[in-house]
C-alpha cells in the first residue's frame, strides 16, 4: 500500500514558497557573500600595503641617493678630465660616457622585454 504524503509536502503548507521568491533570496544571499569576500580581500590588501609602506619609502630614498651619487660621479669625471682636455671636451667626454652607459642599459632592457614570453 502507498504511504500517505508527509505533512511538509502537502500543498497549501506555510513552508511552501514560490520558486521566484526562493531564487530572489538565493541571489541576495549570494550578493551578501560576494560583498563579504570583497571586504576580506580589501582588508588583506590594506594590511599588505601597510606592511610595504616603510620599505617603499626606504627604497625611494635610496633611489634618490643613487641619483645624487651618479651626479657626483659625473662631476668628478668632468673635473678629472678638465686638466687633460679643457672644459668643453671634458664635458663632452663625461656626457658621452654616461650617455653610452644609459644607452647600453636601455638596449639590455629592450632585449629582455623582447625575449619575454
Amino acid at each position: 500500500m502507498l504511504k500517505p504524503a508527509e505533512p511538509a509536502m502537502q500543498p497549501g503548507n506555510e513552508n511552501d514558497r514560490p520558486v521566484g521568491e526562493l531564487v530572489h533570496q538565493l541571489v541576495e544571499q549570494g550578493k551578501a557573500y560576494a560583498q563579504a569576500e570583497l571586504g576580506v580581500a580589501k582588508a588583506i590588501a590594506a594590511s599588505k600595503a601597510q606592511s610595504f609602506k616603510v620599505p617603499a619609502i626606504l627604497l625611494g630614498t635610496a633611489f634618490l641617493l643613487l641619483q645624487a651619487a651618479f651626479g657626483v660621479l659625473g662631476v668628478a669625471l668632468f673635473v678629472a678630465l678638465l686638466p687633460l682636455m679643457g672644459p668643453l671636451l671634458a664635458g663632452i667626454a663625461a656626457f658621452l660616457l654616461f650617455a653610452a652607459l644609459a644607452g647600453g642599459l636601455v638596449f639590455l632592457a629592450v632585449r629582455m622585454i623582447g625575449s619575454a614570453p
